[in-house]
């Protein structure tokens, strides 16, 4: 089914049967008193929305699933897909949800600051959990927003809001960067994964045929997104994506120029680079040698 697309605040409060809002760009709703009547099951905001829910294991975001059943925060960019399987919402869904049309962020420095919070571009099954702690400070702040749109808008609420939404995603990746590191076992996993798919990429020879794999390959393999990937391991290893695809890159090559009498050309060759120079001037700025500099030393 093609997801239906909300082109206003307005509509989602029409669609989910609900009072119309008391500001057209931006509204925080009672996930509980969502209609369950609507036959649309997947929509596509053309907004931001950010959402604490419990009991929300039969949601899709995006093409993954929640696989669980606990309080957690979720960030949505303009444009991502929200569907529900067959049965609409679940019966027992608590929480909310904030919606921030785009334009209540013009001319602000939140505006061009929101794409740095790299949260909005996970996945479902990489939302945030909360503690008990950490969510009643959230809801906290969620209370200040909704309590400041529905008093008289004066010419200081909007800056009053712009505030309590760039502390609220402060917090948020505080406690992201928290749970990288509180759920080391299941990332390191992750990490362990990613040695998997590079090693078995580069045994199978896709080099020739595919060159090197992109950091959309590494993370299609691993089921993640490419910005919790990135996030991850920037926490674990200081290290991107590409960075580790070219520190496997210039493991092989270290081997291939150890171990064969193969050429620098043969060699940027296998590994799928069309010109050697490029592989040379990689080979270099990783090793502070060239390759034949690096296979005179070995010799």
């Amino acid at each position: 089914m093609t997801p239906y697309r909300i082109k206003s605040i307005s509509d989602v409060h029409r669609l989910a049967g609900l009072e119309r809002p008391h500001h057209p760009l931006i509204s925080i709703v009672d996930v509980s008193k969502f209609s369950n009547d609507s036959d649309v099951n997947a929509v596509i905001f053309d907004f931001y929305a950010v959402s604490l829910k419990r009991g929300c294991n039969n949601l899709l975001y995006g093409q993954q699933k929640y696989d669980f059943d606990e309080g957690l925060m979720a960030f949505m960019s303009p444009g991502q897909i929200l569907r529900g399987e067959e049965g609409g919402l679940p019966p027992k869904l608590e929480g909310w949800m904030m919606f921030i049309h785009p334009d209540f962020l013009w001319n602000t420095p939140l505006a061009r600051k929101i794409k740095q919070y790299e949260y909005f571009g996970y996945a479902a099954n990489e939302a945030l959990f909360l503690s008990d702690k950490e969510e009643t400070m959230m809801n906290g702040i969620i209370e200040n927003i909704r309590n400041e749109y529905k008093a008289n808008i004066d010419k200081f609420s909007q800056d009053v809001i712009i505030a309590q939404l760039e502390l609220l995603f402060t917090y948020a990746q505080r406690f992201y960067e928290r749970q990288f590191i509180t759920r080391k076992i299941t990332n390191h996993k992750i990490l362990e994964r990613l040695e998997n798919v590079l090693d078995e990429y580069f045994k199978n020879g896709d080099l020739l045929s595919k060159g090197l794999p992109t950091v959309q390959f590494v993370a299609d393999s691993l089921n993640i997104s490419i910005k919790y990937l990135s996030s991850l391991l920037k926490q674990l290893t200081g290290l991107t994506t590409q960075q580790h695809i070219h520190e496997k890159l210039i493991e092989k090559a270290k081997e291939r120029l150890s171990t064969s009498e193969l050429s620098v050309s043969e060699i940027a060759y296998e590994l799928g680079f069309e010109h050697s120079q490029s592989f040379s001037k990689l080979f270099k700025s990783k090793t502070s040698q060239s390759p034949l500099e690096f296979r005179a030393a070995f010799n």
